[in-house]
């Protein structure tokens, strides 16, 4: 009887998530994303690695980086992506150059962050307050900028796991030769899903405007993690089986890439979906931070002979 109760208590939070997720529309939040992804890609990665750099070196920082692209997406896309770092360099010897050039990294990287935290506040249904805009637009930033770091500081405790784990391996082979390959692959997809889900708790609880509990982020986070190794076995198993060079020619990098970047973007909203689901299943209350109020749109149906001004404009002009 409990597991009756069990499956259909999981089965009524997955309805609810896909019902929120579709109500806000969260292809085209997806979509969105994955375009500024694409454009911040760079500066994201840029900033990551010269963080990991500081303590690895910059060679085992980008080693890193795109042995896990490369796993993502493929040789080609991550050749490409390896290319266009190389054209987005820091200044080292020109003072101005390097701080504008630092500058102009976060305010690209942050961007992601930013929509994402517009897009997830839509999940909620609720808004930053219009009178603290600014005051707003400083924190956010600031959150963005922290995300990044967390960015770099997940990629350096990956690091430091990976070479305890190769110190491991390394004595476990000698003893036991066929059964390393076995127990290697099992701790590296641990440690990834534990890093994974890690980097989704962080975004679910201190990018939405709201303020909620961590064993209800956690749940969401555990979901999305799923999601996210889940799709990345089958973009990976699609690649190696069916070639999209001979589909797609020379876009074929860009193409996975957005393949990727969008299918990432999904299970994200999906997660946050999933969050909301899962805490308003379970009694718990969430209230809206403290610059941000709760917003509830309704649409109302008229027949008119002519379509009046635009809401915003309408607003402008009374105020005035």
């Amino acid at each position: 009887m409990k597991s009756k109760g069990f499956i259909k208590d999981w089965l009524t939070i997955l309805k609810n998530t896909f019902t929120i997720f579709m109500d806000v529309k969260g292809l085209k939040f997806s979509a969105s994303l994955a375009y500024y992804t694409i454009f911040s890609l760079a500066p994201l990665l840029v900033l990551t690695i010269s963080l990991a750099a500081l303590f690895f070196g910059q060679e085992a920082a980008e080693g890193k980086i795109f042995e896990e692209i490369n796993g993502l997406v493929g040789n080609s896309a991550a050749a490409q992506i390896q290319e266009i770092l190389k054209n987005v360099q820091l200044k080292e010897d020109n003072t101005l150059a390097l701080v504008i050039g630092i500058g102009t990294l976060l305010l690209g990287a942050t961007t992601v962050f930013g929509d994402m935290q517009h897009s997830i506040n839509k999940i909620w249904e609720i808004k930053p307050k219009p009178k603290r805009g600014w005051v707003k637009l400083i924190t956010d930033r600031l959150l963005s900028s922290s995300l990044v770091l967390s960015l770099g500081f997940l990629l350096i405790v990956s690091l430091i796991v990976n070479g305890v784990l190769m110190v491991f391996m390394d004595h476990v082979r000698r003893l036991f030769s066929d059964l390393a390959v076995y127990l290697s692959i099992a701790i590296e997809t641990i440690t990834n899903f534990i890093v994974i889900s890690t980097l989704f708790g962080v975004i679910f609880k201190f990018l939405p405007d709201v303020r909620i509990q961590w064993k209800d982020v956690k749940a969401g986070a555990f979901f999305t993690a799923v999601l996210f190794m889940v799709g990345r076995f089958l973009i990976s198993f699609y690649i190696q089986t069916t070639g999209p060079e001979s589909t797609y020619g020379a876009a074929a990098s860009v193409i996975v890439l957005l393949l990727w970047v969008y299918y990432t973007a999904a299970i994200l909203y999906i997660g946050a979906s999933f969050t909301r689901a899962y805490t308003e299943y379970h009694g718990s209350h969430i209230a809206p931070a403290e610059f941000a109020v709760h917003v509830e749109e309704r649409e109302t149906e008229s027949e008119v002979d002519h379509i009046p001004p635009a809401d915003a404009v309408r607003k402008k002009t009374e105020s005035e």
